[in-house]
């Protein structure tokens, strides 16, 4: 089967950025203490009930902050400079290489998911697959944390990180992630929408949407 554009496009750009992104976006969390709560109550009650994946880990910043809050945490990315990345900055966790479209993970394996910012890439119309698959591995009472720029415009995004680049990227409404987690069979337990940080990468108010599967 003939891979999809944006999944080749999305691939290469962040190969391309990789080693730039990683040393840009390092210790972005510092700076943004609604990230860091929202994270904290992910892990809180997630806890030591079974593995969690980063899932569109990129250099796994946010991985390694899991790591530190006491999960059993492990990446997965679709880029494997991303990847390589990870790996050298956090050489005592796990990471792969791997599609959120389709994971090789089995049914109910997980304890939790974070989609950190890893929707946006992905034509909104292939989403409900997508959303549908992180279920598909959460073990019941398991836990999908994802966060995305709330708006409706589509970019097509041409330089990043001081390289140029070719992808799209998606703003999304909480109201249609939430559906989204819905569908798939997961119960929404919290969406909030918060400003944008005063940083150069907020241009809109920002969204978290936490979801459950059903025990």
């Amino acid at each position: 089967m003939t891979e999809p554009t944006f999944v080749t496009e999305t691939r290469t750009a962040y190969d391309t950025v990789a080693d730039s992104y990683a040393e840009e976006l390092r210790d972005l969390l510092d700076d943004t203490p609604w990230d860091r709560a929202v994270l904290g109550t992910f892990a809180e009650l997630v806890g030591g009930t079974g593995p969690v994946a980063d899932l569109g880990c990129g250099p796994g910043r946010l991985t390694g902050h899991l790591a530190s809050l006491g999960l059993d945490v492990f990446g997965v990315d679709l880029s494997p400079g991303m990847v390589d990345a990870a790996r050298r900055a956090h050489p005592g966790l796990r990471f792969e290489v791997g599609s959120l479209a389709a994971l090789d993970l089995a049914d109910g394996s997980l304890a939790g998911a974070l989609a950190w910012y890893s929707l946006i890439h992905t034509p909104p119309e292939r989403l409900p697959a997508v959303v549908a698959e992180l279920a598909r591995v959460l073990a019941p009472g398991g836990r999908l944390l994802t966060a995305f720029p709330v708006g409706d415009e589509h970019r097509r995004i041409t330089n990043g990180y001081g390289h140029d680049v070719a992808l799209d990227a998606y703003r999304l409404q909480p109201d249609f992630v939430a559906g989204l987690c819905t569908a798939a069979g997961l119960v929404v337990e919290a969406r909030l929408v918060r400003e944008p940080a005063q940083s150069v990468y907020e241009k809109t108010p920002q969204a978290y949407v936490l979801a459950r599967k059903p025990a």
